[in-house]
């Protein structure tokens, strides 16, 4: 959940709110049973109306239909907010692999920019966490300056020395909602019919359900808020938010508000090339520090998660890191099996590139040479960027005079999802780990980020660096 406005002068959020969230089960499974039956209905009127259609315009009209589907499923979850909208979320990352294509665009927008609920309902879990005493020590916004499906942000400021802070508080009854959310998502899926026939989806399902856990966890999130810090704390680049213990408990987490702009803002679009290539570079240094060193990855690439301080002169130039509720760990092993991945790749070397899809469990025994093909052709796409100019696997466009690459004019996620959607449509192509799908997750981010930044650099050498020193450890 972003807690900062794209611009720190600017009022808090004031979207309409809700004055209530259906927290009980009983509600919340009353709403989203109604949802499946008229889901069920839509279905026999739609399959109807299919018999008098032609191919073309069958298709058409499936098309129609699935989109439809989906958009009420999002709507539905959007008002009903907590775990289950969480798990809309997460849903559309694992869709891309079984669901419709127009299903994944629209659960796709089920965002954490999410209305408000009102601070008398939000009021006592701070009373019930924290305790009155503790909060008369605060002056703290009623508006929030950010608002998700798990709980929302407030600006606030310690009285005794003014310290400014961001208190974020979890919706109640979230965590409890946890299972009985699943178990009515996975049902309400099956009968909008929008997955494939034959496909068990509760394995899925229980993944979603152990994210969800952690996503709740404030406890394990503030320990991740201060490794980060820890972690960074020598470099300069970056900034991430101090924990404050003392206003901080099971459902609320409190750190100090730091300030900064979103990469889309004009402050960051006005830099000079020089500055907003070395913010790129850092930004995905940070990346490869995180994932191929430390083995541990802040997975939600939303860009309010990423914030930019403009200094007075480059070297004053920070990215502000914030909200480390998504955080997974990689262990080495998974560390090794992808990096033979990525060597194959680079190299364009098969069998390294099949080993580590087989350690990983992304392929299996018997894998046919034409499926291991165009999966070597889908990761030797994606490395795009990290090959030497001079082989000619970069586009003559992406490229600028001296060899950088030209991250602004790169279309590589568009082409990267379409030649990893082709190869879902394989039926030798599982659904693939979830720590598959949270880290392409994050990458696909740094991509964009590095995009919008409109930086140029070559990454070849620091991707080359981080996999030698992952050989010698």
């Amino acid at each position: 959940m972003s807690e900062h406005n794209d611009d720190p002068s600017r009022p808090p959020i004031r979207k309409p709110g809700m004055d209530r969230l259906k927290t009980r089960p009983f509600e919340r499974n009353l709403a989203l049973t109604k949802l499946g039956f008229g889901a069920g209905s839509s279905i026999v009127a739609h399959s109807l109306r299919n018999m008098f259609r032609g191919s073309v315009s069958r298709d058409e009209a499936n098309r129609d239909f699935y989109q439809q589907q989906a958009q009420i499923l999002a709507d539905e979850l959007g008002q009903l907010k907590g775990s289950v909208m969480k798990a809309g979320q997460m849903l559309s990352l694992y869709g891309q692999y079984f669901l419709p294509e127009e299903a994944v665009e629209v659960l796709s927008t089920l965002q954490d920019d999410t209305p408000a609920v009102s601070w008398k309902f939000v009021r006592p879990v701070l009373e019930q966490q924290l305790g009155r005493d503790r909060l008369r020590e605060l002056e703290i916004e009623e508006e929030p300056i950010a608002a998700a499906s798990l709980g929302q942000a407030h600006r606030a400021r310690r009285k005794r020395d003014g310290l400014e802070l961001v208190v974020k508080i979890q919706y109640p009854g979230v965590a409890d909602a946890i299972d009985s959310d699943i178990k009515t998502l996975s049902r309400l899926l099956l009968m909008s019919r929008l997955t494939p026939k034959g496909l068990d989806i509760q394995p899925i399902f229980a993944e979603l359900r152990e994210m969800l856990v952690q996503e709740v966890d404030y406890v394990a999130e503030r320990r991740f808020t201060e490794d980060f810090a820890r972690r960074l704390a020598k470099d300069r680049r970056f900034a991430v938010p101090q924990v404050i213990g003392d206003y901080s408990a099971a459902r609320v987490l409190t750190t100090t508000y730091e300030s900064g702009c979103s990469g889309r803002a004009p402050a960051v679009q006005r830099l000079s090339q020089a500055r907003r290539d070395a913010l790129g570079e850092a930004f995905f240094e940070l990346f490869l520090t995180e994932f191929f060193d430390w083995g541990l990855v802040q997975t939600d690439p939303h860009f309010g998660n990423y914030r930019f301080r403009i200094g007075d002169d480059a070297s004053r130039d920070q990215i502000v890191l914030i909200d480390f509720g998504a955080t997974r760990r990689f262990d080495r092993t998974f560390i090794r099996s992808y990096a033979c991945i990525v060597r194959g790749a680079i190299e364009r070397d098969l069998k390294l590139m099949e080993r580590g899809a087989r350690e990983i469990g992304l392929i299996q025994a018997g894998f046919p040479k034409p499926a291991m093909q165009a999966f070597a052709e889908m990761c030797e796409t994606i490395v795009e960027p990290f090959t030497d100019p001079a082989e000619g696997r970069i586009p003559e466009i992406m490229l600028t005079a001296t060899g950088d690459y030209r991250w602004g004019e790169s279309d590589l996620p568009m082409r990267a999802a379409q030649a990893g959607a082709k190869n879902a449509l394989s039926v030798h192509f599982r659904v693939p780990p979830r720590e598959i799908v949270f880290l392409h997750r994050r990458l696909a981010g740094v991509f964009v980020m590095l995009a919008h930044l409109r930086s140029e650099f070559s990454a070849r050498s620091a991707l080359l660096a981080a996999l030698a020193k992952l050989d010698k450890t």
